[in-house]
């Protein structure tokens, strides 16, 4: 199932007809999904941005503090990104993983030495001993401009490239407008979280997660939070993304097309000086459906220092030591060791 060195692709395990996950793919018993909760009386709030309506902005300002505060995650609606075009990005994505061959996939490959690279591929940690995560991805580098570079996407279907640019630039508009409730939530200027993040760097993952044989013994996508500074999901009607909540996991069901789920990242964490926490989450498979997301992450540039916002600290001691984001980066790519990366940032109170 290697083709010319390459590492063994996910889909191609499942087209092989495999009955029996492969051991490499096979959680310890204490990180297997048998404690998700898909009927779980807790349910991620839904929020209606009003298309940005000034005159339900104080409204909409309280609704995402508290959901900040309760979850580290929730949908929003009303947001302004035309419904064809969230359509338009799962069906491409779809499209390249169902349509393509997988030579022609592999003419897109990441770089399998490197955890950051753009392109096809299946394994993000960089560990040995990582259990690998039962799904394939394509990352794409969208923002800044410069760093967008559409031949190295997929030419197939013939719109893939045209899609995720128009995708790409929507998401980041809509990333600067949340982030800017988030600050006003916590009584900071608008721009706060903003300006200590720096200009966007954003990737755009779309994640295909095929059906496995024992999805019991697996994850889609192993527990973590994310690294950078928001992350904006949406996902198709399959569902499989839980999210952590007062130690239990709570499934988020997929809603209607226009929904939009945001999860708060590591460095808001810091910045909010834990006022607001990283939401937790983790993928799970399924043996009957195959499964498909698309992530839009928002970081700072590598050279950014990330602090407590100062605003915040006339009251309180910083929580969180400064650390420069390529640093956190390159400690997030080696895993977690079984904790949040963020905790290792943790300040002696």
């Amino acid at each position: 199932m290697e083709v010319a060195g390459e590492p063994i692709r996910v889909q191609s395990l499942t087209q092989s007809g495999v009955t029996l996950v492969p051991p490499q793919y096979i959680q310890p018993p204490h990180h297997r999904p048998k404690h998700s909760s898909p009927f779980s009386p807790n349910t991620i709030p839904v929020i209606d941005l009003f298309g940005s309506d000034p005159a339900q902005r104080d409204s909409v300002r309280g609704a995402v503090g508290r959901a900040c505060s309760d979850w580290g995650a929730f949908h929003v609606t009303g947001h302004g990104i035309p419904t064809d075009l969230l359509r338009r990005v799962k069906r491409v994505g779809l499209t390249f993983f169902n349509d393509t061959s997988v030579a022609e996939k592999l003419d897109y490959s990441s770089d399998p030495t490197s955890s950051v690279s753009e392109g096809y591929g299946s394994r993000m940690l960089e560990r040995d001993d990582t259990v690998l995560d039962w799904r394939d991805y394509f990352n794409h580098h969208t923002l800044p401009i410069s760093r967008r570079n559409p031949s190295r996407w997929p030419h197939f279907p013939a719109d893939y490239r045209a899609v995720v640019a128009e995708y790409a630039d929507r998401l980041g508009s809509l990333a600067s407008e949340l982030l800017g409730l988030v600050s006003e939530s916590l009584g900071l200027p608008t721009r706060c979280i903003e300006a200590a993040v720096g200009e966007f760097y954003q990737n755009i993952t779309i994640s295909y997660y095929p059906p496995c044989p024992q999805p019991e013994l697996t994850l889609g996508l192993q527990e973590h939070s994310d690294m950078g500074a928001i992350t904006l999901l949406i996902q198709d009607d399959v569902g499989g993304l839980d999210v952590l909540k007062d130690g239990e996991w709570v499934r988020v069901q997929p809603l209607s097309d226009d929904a939009i789920l945001v999860l708060l990242a590591d460095q808001t964490e810091i910045i909010t000086n834990g006022k607001y926490r990283s939401a937790q989450h983790r993928a799970i498979t399924n043996a009957s459906r195959a499964r498909l997301s698309v992530a839009t992450f928002h970081d700072p540039a590598k050279e950014v220092k990330i602090s407590p916002a100062p605003q915040l600290l006339s009251n309180a001691v910083p929580r969180f030591r400064e650390v420069v984001y390529g640093d956190y980066v390159s400690s997030w790519y080696k895993g977690p060791e079984g904790k949040r990366n963020i905790d290792a940032l943790f300040l002696e109170s």
